[in-house]
């Protein structure tokens, strides 16, 4: 099989997609990453129309007139409307593939570790309909460690947690295969609801999911860091009054306000370290869990991590491209990371 997909893969533009709750990324053989975009579609209620797909949509989200909705067709890292989501696909795709090609694209594309059958198969055609040649789905803890440069191959124990806006993953890998694991649906959507709640209970202040993700990247933190000083404004609507409203926060309110959030992603991971053999416990001693995803950049959290776990926590070089760059290396390199791929 490996032999005929190298074969027709000399003639089509074979891709990874990371298909996130948040964002969405494209790498295509040969190129490189060529998209990343908000994974957004705003669709036009009485036309049934996409208006704009990806950064222009993410634009609109909350400020839309009552005939347009701008949604996110993904949540807690599955799909949630597949008929927008194939729209989105397929505009990404189009985007990506300027020219035609006699051979339609293999794709490899993550997904949650924790997600159903049914789901699975859904994700898999939604990427056959907008014209992919086969699907092939490798689990996102998978394709960041491969993605991350680790040896998943050796029959030695990496552990990698993917935090990304839907799902947090962790794993512990070794040969080719996950043998312990938690997934969760809290991550990075999870910490800016959080942040909402505090807004709202502390000073009586409605924003939106924009404005609590701009103060969740300005000021958050999960430790206390140099800079605990940050201050940012959080600007919406007074409950009470009904008037459009600004409140000054500061890192350690926002620290307080994520703490629950934060505090069961640990969680998981030290039940993912009880599950695991000691030989690989061992492992990871020695190596350190690395950290991948989106969330991986919330400030502090590697020592915060690294605390509550007693183990040796790394920062990916880049955590926001693992799971793309991996799901890609996989398929290009079958041989190696065949077995790594999900089976239905």
């Amino acid at each position: 099989m490996f032999f005929w997909r190298r074969l027709w893969s000399r003639y089509s533009q074979d891709m990874a997609i990371d298909l996130g709750t948040a964002n969405t990324l494209i790498h295509v053989r040969g190129k490189g990453i060529v998209l990343r975009e908000p994974s957004v579609v705003a669709m036009d209620r009485n036309s049934g129309h996409a208006l704009a797909v990806g950064a222009e949509a993410k634009k609109m989200l909350g400020r839309t007139p009552p005939h347009i909705v701008a949604v996110r067709p993904l949540k807690d890292g599955v799909i949630a409307d597949f008929d927008i989501t194939e729209i989105m696909l397929r505009h990404f795709i189009q985007r990506v593939q300027r020219r035609r090609t006699l051979v339609h694209p293999a794709v490899a594309i993550g997904i949650p570790s924790g997600i159903t059958e049914v789901e699975r198969r859904a994700v898999r055609d939604a990427v056959l309909r907008v014209g992919a040649r086969e699907v092939f789905l490798i689990e996102e803890p998978m394709a960041a460690a491969i993605g991350a440069g680790l040896p998943v191959w050796e029959p030695t124990g990496s552990m990698v947690v993917d935090i990304g806006g839907g799902t947090s993953e962790v794993a512990v890998i070794a040969l080719n295969g996950v043998v312990a694991g938690r997934s969760t649906r809290v991550a990075g959507d999870e910490i800016d609801e959080a942040i909402i709640a505090y807004m709202h209970h502390e000073f009586n202040l409605a924003i939106g999911p924009a404005t609590a993700e701009k103060i969740k990247f300005e000021i958050g933190s999960a430790y206390p860091v140099d800079g605990d000083e940050l201050v940012t404004i959080g600007r919406g609507r007074d409950e009470l009054s009904g008037l459009p409203k600004e409140a000054e926060v500061t890192q350690p309110q926002i620290r307080e306000a994520i703490t629950d959030p934060v505090r069961h992603i640990a969680d998981i991971i030290r039940d993912t370290l009880d599950e695991t053999p000691p030989e690989l416990a061992a492992d990871i001693m020695n190596r350190g869990i690395f950290l991948t995803g989106g969330g991986a950049l919330l400030r502090g959290i590697d020592r915060l991590l690294a605390e509550q776990t007693e183990m040796p926590v790394r920062l990916v070089e880049d955590p926001l491209t693992c799971v793309v760059l991996g799901a890609s290396r996989a398929l290009a390199e079958a041989d190696r990371y065949g077995e790594a791929f999900a089976r239905f």
